[in-house]
């Protein structure tokens, strides 16, 4: 078994891992399922990866135990192939031409269930990609998988050193910049949210930092009726102010 403890990329958990072998069978390198899963579910499992081409194999639960750091996995975890690392130059040349795209930016994040609830609300809402930093802030881990149910290894995740700079990048390629601040006087529903749009999400608890708040081109509040709230969870905000630019966009 020791093959089962060199990859920390995994996937775990009964429906984040059907989903994995349904529609992104390439991504796993290796179905393992616990020796005590039983019937549907096994049959499932199995015939999923006969059907995907996908190498599968059975051990003990302690060994599934040991690769998921103690996480739950309800007996089964895949483990993934290295993902591409996608430059953000070469993503923004994708969208060139496109009158309606929506890049979601994430000031660090540093809650992975926050992460991988941004990416499930962004990819059902139409965004074109999710931003992140890549140093303190939460990257894409088996967490983020399993909150976002797959969607993170769907979406195109591009990691940045600085957040700032790539405010200024999103610019030149003709995007406006949007800023999520709960003490902006200008409503989100003031106005449409422009098409070509890079909506930025602040860090838990401390908002949008000084810089990046700088060098957004629009602020915008999302209002919020009962007082004593002063703030609404990264990724709740995230949504709303997702699905406000999809509804004018996408959904309508």
């Amino acid at each position: 078994m020791n093959d089962l403890k060199q990859n920390g990329d995994i996937c775990r958990g009964r429906k984040p891992v059907i989903d994995l072998l349904a529609k992104s069978p390439s991504r796993c390198s290796k179905l393992i399922i616990a020796d005590n899963v039983r019937p549907p579910f096994l049959d499932e499992l199995l015939d999923l990866a006969r059907s995907k081409n996908v190498t599968w194999q059975i051990a003990k639960p302690e060994a599934l135990d040991k690769l998921s750091g103690g996480e739950k996995h309800q007996g089964v975890i895949c483990r993934l192939t290295q993902s591409k690392i996608i430059e953000l130059d070469d993503f923004i040349k994708t969208l060139e031409g496109l009158n309606n795209a929506l890049i979601v930016v994430l000031d660090h994040i540093e809650d992975p269930q926050n992460l991988g609830a941004v990416i499930r609300s962004a990819e059902a809402g139409g965004a074109s990609c999710v931003i992140y930093a890549k140093r303190r802030a939460a990257i894409p881990n088996d967490t983020v998988i399993k909150t976002s149910a797959g969607a993170s290894l769907r979406l195109p995740l591009i990691p940045v050193a600085n957040i700032t700079r790539t405010i200024e990048r999103l610019k030149a390629a003709d995007f406006w910049i949007v800023g999520l601040d709960g003490k902006s006087e200008s409503s989100i529903w003031a106005e449409k949210l422009p098409e070509r749009c890079a909506l930025v999400i602040g860090a838990e608890g401390e908002g949008l930092s000084r810089l990046v708040s700088e060098n957004c081109d629009i602020l915008k509040r999302i209002p919020i009726k009962q007082e004593g709230v002063s703030s609404l969870n990264a990724s709740v905000a995230a949504a709303i102010g997702i699905f406000e630019w999809s509804r004018n966009f996408i959904l309508s």
